[in-house]
């Protein structure tokens, strides 16, 4: 009698990645300041990016155990002082720094960008347009660094996504562009022109660990080919989704840790 052959499972190709279930899974808080005025795009490319989106309020100190949060775009109290000073002294921004101390995943859009330099999470600052001049305009950018926000772009990907600020100039001392550029943590650059004067054309820089990411342009308003001028900046909100189910996947998920 034949013994029965035993073969080893056949691989049809390449990991699929995480399944719609465990994309629907991850919990991504989006901040809404006074003032704030992306929040619902935010929130709307994380919904179609296949996560959920978990909105979280200024005034509050509950993160409601997302696994990641975005600050996003608008005129966080009116930009007095400057641009994401007082914002970034609210209750949530003490749990959003201490949620990032622990690993949790942040992306600050435009104003959310300038948040996160004014509470120190990433380095240089701000500044007004160096020609005075709001800019609202389809920008041409590269994605440079490979980060949780970005890793499902090909190295060196070029984008078309919009930018509009009036403080979006990126500054920093020499020797603090020189290390962030030296340890590769320029994850966007401007291309085809710069729009705001940026040092050195930088968009967007991201921390030592890849997890906290700043830009000047909207990846919220390029989602869909009806309302963007490309759906580029939908692989900023699948690139979080699909690294954090990973983790989940693998057991050791690094949510904010509070109830909902």
């Amino acid at each position: 009698m034949t013994e029965p052959l035993t073969t080893e499972p056949l691989t049809t190709g390449p990991d699929p990645g995480p399944s719609s279930n465990e994309l629907s899974a991850v919990r991504i808080g989006v901040v809404t300041f006074p003032g704030s005025l992306d929040d619902g795009d935010a929130a709307r490319a994380v919904r179609l990016a296949g996560g959920t989106a978990v909105s979280l309020w200024h005034g509050t100190h509950n993160l409601k155990n997302v696994d990641a949060v975005i600050l996003p775009g608008g005129f966080s109290y009116g930009d007095y002082l400057r641009a994401g000073a007082i914002a970034s002294f609210s209750p949530i921004m003490r749990e959003v720094i201490e949620a990032a101390k622990r690993g949790v995943p942040v992306l600050g859009i435009c104003n959310g960008f300038q948040v996160l330099c004014e509470a120190g999470l990433l380095p240089g600052a701000l500044t007004r347009n160096a020609h005075l001049h709001f800019r609202n305009r389809d920008q041409r950018l590269r994605i440079e660094a490979s980060t949780a926000w970005t890793s499902d772009f090909a190295g060196d990907a070029e984008i078309v996504v919009p930018v509009k600020n009036g403080e979006g100039r990126y500054v920093a001392t020499p020797d603090v562009l020189d290390a962030v550029e030296g340890a590769g943590r320029v994850a966007v650059r401007y291309l085809g022109g710069n729009p705001n004067g940026s040092s050195r054309d930088i968009a967007g820089v991201t921390d030592a660990t890849g997890r906290i990411v700043g830009l000047m342009p909207h990846p919220e308003h390029a989602i869909e080919d009806l309302t963007g001028p490309s759906t580029d900046g939908l692989r900023f909100f699948t690139s979080i989704l699909a690294s954090i189910a990973s983790i989940a996947a693998a057991g050791a998920g690094v949510g904010a840790g509070q109830p909902a």
